[in-house]
């Protein structure tokens, strides 16, 4: 099976490429190399990906019509996409929403384009996001609630592209399914998130920053178990009119101050901390309801903050002494 995904030198698509390539499978890699954040960690990222004989690298932006379009002719005989390809970031949309809505509305657009013109195309995953959920106050957050209150620019876009999904579902049958991650971290990550954020503070004797003391609760998935997620909705192909939207999260509510404390015993320093209001853009707590990918594909998400934590700890320590 030929699978093309995008956003491939990314923390979640390097880590959904990798387990595609560990069962056999051929993978097309692509990726802009963004320089949103350092493209040192994104080549790094390729670097694994390189080493596996079925995995070719196609540079391009997902939101590059000729570009995306002519590779799906190149590649006639791909038959899946997951699509990862995002600029990522609720905060920096207050910063560059232009990029936000040309990545994630126009990229999201210009890759369902690139499916129907390949000559099978059995399902097409791509990447939705918690964020959508808004202010629900309702938890856990399920995929029956209402969407419609974005807090953010990004999740705008996010919800855009679920909509612009159910479309095409209905124009062209595209067999879908749509994924809303929830705060996923772990080796590999980036260097916008509060994992690597907290830890580079933390080393370098730096304060942290804690919205509302800490109390603001996040469903944390490790990207391991988010890996094994991703494959098991690809390989059960939505019904082509019948497109698909699922949550993919731990179903654990974790305050972020529990989360710091497990990071602080992972790196043996304490953190200095810094409380300030909540954000516009920060919603008070995440909560997955994952009965509906449970009864899909069996979907078990197994790893707590207390392993997974540390395990983020160890690859940071590895990458800030030099790879």
């Amino acid at each position: 099976m030929t699978v093309l995904v995008t956003g491939a030198a990314g923390f979640i698509g390097m880590h959904v490429a990798e387990s595609l390539l560990a069962r056999g499978e051929r993978v097309i890699g692509v990726d802009n190399l963004s320089t949103y954040y350092d493209v040192r960690l994104k080549r790094a990222r390729l670097a694994r990906l390189e080493g596996h004989a079925g995995f070719t690298f196609v540079q391009a932006d997902v939101s590059d019509r000729e570009a995306m379009l002519s590779l799906a002719e190149r590649e006639p005989d791909a038959t899946r996409i997951v699509h990862l390809a995002a600029q990522p970031g609720v905060r920096h949309s207050l910063v560059d929403p232009y990029a936000y809505v040309q990545a994630n509305v126009m990229g999201h657009l210009v890759m369902l384009e690139a499916a129907r013109r390949l000559k099978r195309m059995d399902h097409f995953v791509y990447a939705s996001s918690s964020s959508v959920y808004g202010g629900n106050r309702k938890l856990p957050f399920a995929e029956s609630d209402r969407v419609d209150h974005p807090v953010s620019l990004y999740a705008a876009t996010k919800r855009s592209a679920e909509l612009i999904s159910e479309s095409y579902a209905h124009l062209f049958g595209l067999p879908q399914t749509g994924l809303r991650f929830f705060t996923v971290y772990g080796p590999w990550g980036r260097p916008d998130m509060a994992p690597w954020l907290f830890a580079d503070a933390i080393l370098s004797g730096r304060p942290i920053t804690l919205y509302d003391a800490g109390r603001l609760k996040r469903d944390f998935t490790f990207v391991e178990d988010i890996a094994a997620g991703v494959l098991g909705c690809l390989d059960q192909p939505a019904p082509g009119n019948a497109p698909r939207l699922l949550n993919i999260g731990n179903h654990r509510s974790v305050e972020v101050r529990r989360f710091v404390e497990v990071l602080e015993t992972a790196l043996g320093r304490t953190a200095a901390v810094v409380d300030t209001p909540r954000p516009a853009t920060d919603v008070e707590e995440t909560f997955a309801d994952i009965a509906a990918i449970e009864a899909l594909c069996g979907f078990e998400p197994r790893t707590s903050i207390e392993v997974g934590i540390p395990r983020f700890a160890e690859w940071y320590l590895s990458w800030r002494k030099g790879g």
